[in-house]
């Protein structure tokens, strides 16, 4: 049995994304990182609520280091 830390890439999703011109991509992927990093953020808020804005976002930062070196595989 194999498991996945990530979900499997979802085909219909990529034929959609397929459609669009480079220029909308672009901005659904920055639309998800935006999304992506409020979610960390809000969360380490509530982890950390007294935190400084400047010590909050060095730590959104590590978490995204962290996820970048996450491989894909099992």
């Amino acid at each position: 049995m194999t498991i996945y830390r990530f979900d499997p890439i979802d085909l219909e999703q990529m034929r959609l994304r397929k459609r669009l011109s480079p220029g909308r991509r672009i901005q659904a992927m920055l639309d998800a990182r935006e999304l992506a990093v409020g979610l960390i953020r809000g969360r380490l808020r509530r982890q950390y609520p007294n935190l400084s804005s400047r010590a909050l976002n060095l730590k959104v930062l590590e978490e995204i280091t962290r996820a970048q070196r996450t491989s894909p595989g099992p």
